[in-house]
C-alpha cells in the first residue's frame, strides 16, 4: 500500500455500514487467511454484510472507521467496536490488509478504548484471532487464556483470550 494521506479517525453512522463490512471481509481474506484454513476463513466471513453492524449500533455497540485517501481513491481502511457485555467491555479491531502495520489499527484501537473508558471501564476483554495477537498486546493486552471461538456454523476457530487493564481515573494501565 502507499503511504495512506489524510487518514480520519471518526465515529461511524448507519451509512457506513456496508463499507465496515467490505473492510471486514478484506481483512479476514487478506490477514486471517495467513493464519486459518480456508473453511474457516469462509465460515468467518459468511455472514460479514453491513446488516450485521446496523444490528449491532442497535444494540448499542459503538463503531469507528479510519478513511483514508489511497492512491487518489478514498475508502474505509478498517473499524473498531467497543460494547458492553454484561458487565465486561469488549473491542475489536479489523484493518484492510493493505492498512496494516501503519498505525491505522492502534489509531482506531485508541478510539474504542476511550469510548470504553468513557463508559467506566476497569478493564477491557477481547477474544483475539490468531493473527491479531502481537497486535493486541502491542497495544498493552495480556494473554488471559487460549480456547476457541464458535463460528455460526459450530466451526471451531482457534483465538486467544485477552484482557487489558485500565487504570482508575480514566488512566491507561499497563
Amino acid at each position: 500500500m502507499k503511504q495512506a494521506v489524510n487518514v480520519e479517525i471518526r465515529r461511524a453512522q448507519l451509512v457506513d455500514v456496508d463499507q465496515i463490512a467490505a473492510a471486514h471481509l478484506d481483512s479476514i481474506r487478506s490477514i486471517g487467511a495467513l493464519y486459518y484454513p480456508p473453511d474457516v476463513v469462509n465460515d468467518w466471513s459468511a455472514r460479514v454484510k453491513g446488516d450485521l453492524y446496523a444490528n449491532a449500533m442497535a444494540r448499542g455497540e459503538v463503531f469507528f472507521i479510519a478513511i483514508g485517501d489511497v492512491d487518489g481513491k478514498s475508502e474505509v481502511l478498517g473499524f473498531s467496536s467497543h460494547r458492553l457485555d454484561g458487565s465486561e467491555h469488549h473491542t475489536a479491531v479489523y484493518v484492510r490488509g493493505k492498512a496494516a502495520r501503519h498505525g491505522v489499527g492502534s489509531g482506531l484501537f485508541r478510539m474504542a478504548e476511550a469510548s470504553a473508558i468513557a463508559a467506566g471501564a476497569s478493564s477491557i476483554h477481547l477474544d483475539s484471532s490468531l493473527g491479531a495477537v502481537e497486535f493486541y498486546k502491542a497495544n498493552g493486552f495480556e494473554e488471559a487464556g487460549r480456547g476457541e471461538h464458535r463460528l455460526w456454523s459450530g466451526r471451531p476457530m482457534a483465538c486467544v483470550f485477552m484482557r487489558k487493564l485500565l487504570r482508575a481515573g480514566g488512566g491507561l494501565g499497563v
